[in-house]
């Protein structure tokens, strides 16, 4: 059975960016027509799907929370059910929610230029609804980049020998219990050192959790609670100027830290260092937190309260610096000759990354190949019209650049209502394109390696560069002239021919 919904705005995807695209919708009085199409069963995205011990944000609250809905919370990082309940307590207050089709997965998205729409076919979950199609004037992807149905897991030798439980963060078992048990976590990421203390201490603590590693990564200690937002708050200080205060500040500070990481990376090393060396004690070897990269070449990983360090010193937890050269029936054995022991492997090595939720994407017939297509301003994707990418920072907040996007494609919507546009398209010239990914060419996460393959690119020069700087993107995205030759605005020839014939 079929089912046809038209629409002004089409926004595919529930989680952070997609119910803020939704809120800017309403806030800004765009007066648009809008749905939000959603796979799983709940708002929250990345939020809803991860459901780890520990799942917390890796970015600050002040800047990780919506530009227009002060986050109430003291704590620098939020757990994931905090911020999940963030995301459907903003869609409720705006009356979002119930624009949400919940059990909907796009398979396919095809713009037609000669009806000025786009035509989305959607999988329904709901029993004997099959497939539905949708019609919008606009599409709106925020999905992210994570591919929801797998994240990235190498085959490791032996493993079909290992009689303990494998796991993979992304697929957490509701039913599994680690209480008493020996774990192994394979990573060096933001996932392996949250899930080492949550595995390691509370009630169903496990005997023992180690940390195998590669490589290491940097970390980063932070305080658990905000030093300045939680004394205005005793004293009564409003939220909102302690929300927008702090979130300038703490702006700044992500600006500082990645810039002088890029500028002088000798010094931001030795500092990273010695922070961690501070909190680690003497028993602790360093090398396990020595990379051998600058730092920001990969994200910095942060630890609050040092709880990381906390479970080492106490011996709760260990970390293994070694590579894998098999497993074996009662753990892991290294290419050093040690065996690790474990009843649980878990294996926090990584994502997959994808664009659009994995829908395929054409344009007037022609399949999009994301890859071979640029982003003006980080934005709107070269050659496909009516459409806004959100795609948040690599090196800040994510929440902080869609957002902006997310404003922006409000001004472009209303500019092109008040001149009675119909169409918007980018177009480039080829010899503007680099080989470079929007996520840029300085990363080395294998995340960002692995999504070179669908990720698009960057121009040589503006609009067409990604800058990754909040304070220059604002107001670029706020304030700056829509109008702007590389834009193709157009009316849609069915619209005009009447127009035309009453003349």
């Amino acid at each position: 059975m079929k089912d046809t919904h038209d629409l002004d705005v089409l926004i595919v995807g529930a989680g952070v960016s997609g119910i803020g695209a939704a809120c800017h919708l309403v806030r800004e009085g765009t007066g648009k027509s809008f749905a939000i199409l959603e796979r799983r069963a709940a708002v929250g995205g990345t939020w809803d799907l991860f459901t780890y011990p520990g799942i917390r944000s890796d970015s600050d609250m002040l800047t990780f929370g919506y530009n227009f809905r002060p986050w109430a919370g003291t704590k620098v990082l939020a757990d994931g059910p905090s911020i999940k309940k963030y995301v459907a307590d903003t869609a409720d207050e705006y009356g979002v929610t119930e624009h949400i089709r919940f059990g909907r997965r796009v398979v396919k998205a095809s713009w037609s230029t000669e009806a000025g729409r786009w035509t989305v076919e959607v999988d329904t979950q709901d029993p004997g609804c099959g497939r539905e199609t949708y019609t919008s004037r606009f599409l709106v992807g925020a999905t992210g980049y994570y591919d929801y149905d797998s994240g990235y897991r190498p085959a490791f030798p032996g493993e079909e020998d290992f009689r303990g439980q494998v796991v993979h963060p992304q697929f957490w078992p509701e039913d599994l219990d680690h209480a008493g048990k020996r774990v192994v976590i394979i990573g060096s990421g933001a996932t392996a050192i949250t899930l080492v203390p949550a595995m390691a201490t509370g009630a169903g603590a496990a005997e023992h959790v180690t940390m195998l590693q590669r490589s290491p990564s940097y970390v980063m200690p932070v305080p658990e609670t905000d030093p300045v937002a939680s004394p205005l708050a005793r004293l009564r200080v409003p939220q909102r100027v302690i929300y927008r205060s702090g979130r300038i500040r703490n702006i700044l500070l992500q600006q500082a830290v990645y810039k002088l990481c890029r500028a002088q990376p000798a010094l931001a090393r030795r500092l990273l260092l010695a922070g961690v060396r501070a909190q680690v004690g003497p028993d602790v070897d360093m090398v396990h937190f020595t990379p051998s990269y600058d730092p920001w070449d990969e994200r910095l990983c942060v630890v609050p309260n040092g709880d990381l360090f906390r479970v080492l010193r106490r011996g709760e937890a260990s970390i293994v610096t070694d590579h894998i050269e098999r497993f074996t029936a009662t753990g892991i054995r290294l290419k050093s000759g040690e065996e690790i022991p474990a009843d649980i492997v878990v294996s926090a090595t990584g994502l997959q990354i994808q664009i659009a939720g994995g829908a395929e994407i054409e344009v007037d017939g022609v399949p999009v190949d994301t890859r071979e297509r640029m982003l003006y301003k980080g934005v709107l994707m070269e050659g496909v019209p009516n459409s806004m990418f959100v795609i948040g920072y690599t090196n800040a907040s994510w929440t902080l650049k869609a957002d902006l996007a997310s404003e922006y494609f409000c001004r472009l919507v209303k500019h092109m209502d008040a001149h009675g546009h119909d169409q918007v398209v980018p177009v480039a010239d080829a010899d503007d394109r680099t080989d470079v990914s929007v996520m840029g060419d300085s990363m080395r996460a294998g995340y960002i390696q692995r999504g070179d393959a669908v990720m698009p690119r960057q121009g040589k020069r503006m609009p067409w560069r990604i800058r990754n700087d909040y304070f220059r993107d604002a107001p670029a995205l706020r304030r700056g002239a829509i109008e702007d030759p590389v834009l193709k605005f157009s009316v849609t020839e069915s619209t005009a021919a009447p127009a035309a014939a009453a003349v």
